[in-house]
């Protein structure tokens, strides 16, 4: 042995020992029960005589690729996906495409029967064609009853009353992961408290959000979300089941932060369609979001969120994906509105949820409830402005010349001091 280690030098020797060390991270990863790294270890020897002289000694060349994968759980895992919307289609296919039997909870047997025998949704992008390991049911007993996870993305305002109704099916002890964002019109109340004040507090919750549009996630476009919960074993969990090469998810333990951010983010884009449908140009809009982004930042610490929370995925990520892109319905709306279409005719229209509708009412009256200080409408003015136009007292180009004409303010920030 002595013999031996004189002949190895120290890099020698580290090298030897990359692999055993590479062997340990792994296993390490698989016990735990997080998402692993999928090491993939190459050695090849430039030259094999070990007895040639030290500067021919032999060389090792090593590559090390990563890529995340659902780590193999000591247990059948099934999921099941409550609402049959764009977003719990989304889902559910990307729980399917990572080869997990997923069960898909819809409102009527007709929609379920065609997703089952024709792998589409006849309503919701009917042109995608599904996973054919997605099961689609109406049957709350059959969807719910077997099931590892539950992910639930019934829009926020019917959620209370959605889950009353089949609470009695959900397993003890299941954790649900909620992808709907927003703030309950009549108890103020974001999905945490939703959730926790229907299924009670025997369980865990975890929450999603960050730029997702669910086409794209159909799709297979690269995707960058978050989720978060008290429970950061949750968090890494689901994330290591949800994630593959066009997936990614973090994980953070900030639950408000990102509720604050899926919640503002909706009524920043209705103000952001409204300035398009105006025709008002790119320095108006860009200045709107950013504008909106600080407001949402104020609020957000307001409520104990972290500012890193804001400034990331689920809260400026969100927003900018919400206000610039095609496919937002909120901006889509905001913009019908800017073009002079009233709320009834835009509704009439479409059978898409914008959530920040309802949202925007919810916040103004969550702030006059929650924050103290003077003059609310100059630290929150695009918040309170959105929620005037869709309450009638004002017109889109009367909140938004109203937006330039405010009180004059030097400093850009009210968290500012000096």
């Amino acid at each position: 042995m002595n013999r031996f280690s004189r002949k190895m030098n120290k890099s020698q020797l580290i090298r030897s020992m990359l692999p055993i060390l590479i062997i340990l991270l792994a296993l390490n990863k698989e016990v735990y029960g997080f998402s692993q790294l999928a090491w993939t270890f190459s050695l090849s020897k430039r030259t094999t005589n070990y007895d040639e002289t030290r500067s021919k000694s032999s060389r090792r060349r090593m590559s090390l690729s990563m890529k995340t994968t659902p780590s193999p759980f000591p247990y059948p895992v099934r999921i099941s996906v409550m609402g049959g919307g764009n977003f719990g289609i989304a889902l559910a296919t990307v729980c399917a495409r990572n080869g997990i039997p997923t069960t898909l909870l819809v409102r009527s047997e007709e929609v379920a029967e065609e997703i089952n025998t024709k792998h589409k949704h006849p309503r919701y992008m009917s042109d995608i064609k599904l996973p054919h390991n997605i099961r689609a049911t109406s049957d709350p007993a059959t969807a719910l009853s077997d099931a590892t996870y539950i992910i639930h993305t019934v829009p926020c305002q019917y959620s209370r009353d959605f889950l009353n109704d089949i609470k009695e099916h959900i397993p003890n002890g299941t954790p649900i992961l909620s992808a709907s964002k927003g703030i309950e019109t009549s108890s103020l109340g974001f999905m945490n408290d939703i959730l926790h004040e229907t299924l009670g507090d025997e369980r865990e919750y975890a929450f999603l959000s960050g730029p997702s549009f669910a086409r794209e996630i159909c799709e297979g476009v690269a995707t960058a979300v978050v989720i978060a919960s008290d429970d950061l074993m949750l968090a890494s969990d689901l994330a290591g089941l949800l994630s593959d090469d066009s997936f990614r998810v973090f994980t953070t333990k900030d639950v408000i932060g990102v509720e604050i951010g899926g919640a503002v983010k909706n009524v920043i884009a209705l103000a952001a369609g409204m300035c398009e449908g105006l025709g008002l140009g790119t320095n108006a809009m860009s200045g709107l979001v950013t504008r909106g982004c600080g407001e949402m930042r104020r609020l957000g610490l307001t409520f104990g969120a972290k500012p890193s929370t804001i400034a990331g995925l689920s809260g400026v990520g969100d927003t900018f994906g919400t206000c610039f892109g095609p496919l937002s319905r909120n901006r889509k709306f905001g913009y019908r509105l800017g073009q002079g279409e009233t709320m009834d005719e835009i509704r009439a229209s479409t059978t898409e949820v914008a959530e920040g509708v309802d949202t925007s009412i919810a916040l103004v009256n969550l702030i006059k409830t929650k924050c103290r200080g003077y003059r609310l409408d100059l630290k929150y003015p695009i918040l309170f402005g959105v929620a005037s136009i869709l309450n009638g007292t004002q017109t889109p180009k009367q909140g938004l010349e109203g937006l330039m004409t405010m009180p004059f303010m030097m400093m850009e920030s009210f968290d500012e001091r000096y």
